[in-house]
């Protein structure tokens, strides 16, 4: 394969996640600063901006449109 993961390799590591059972230790943020903090990850990627600008520009279209 082309990033290294034979298929034996990747049943390998899926009986190795299955057994270390991470998702079971996973607790996520417990503090409300900490729940604030990660609910904006999302806006982080730039998609949030990317799509705020865009609505700018169609608005402004729309507007000029209109006149």
């Amino acid at each position: 394969m082309a990033n290294g993961w034979t298929p034996e390799r990747r049943a390998r590591q899926a009986e190795l996640i299955r057994q270390w059972r991470p998702w079971e230790k996973s607790t996520g943020p417990k503090t409300e600063a900490g729940k604030a903090a990660v609910s904006q990850n999302a806006h982080k990627d730039g998609i949030w901006r990317t799509l705020r600008e865009l609505s700018r520009a169609l608005r402004e279209q729309n507007q000029r449109l209109v006149e």
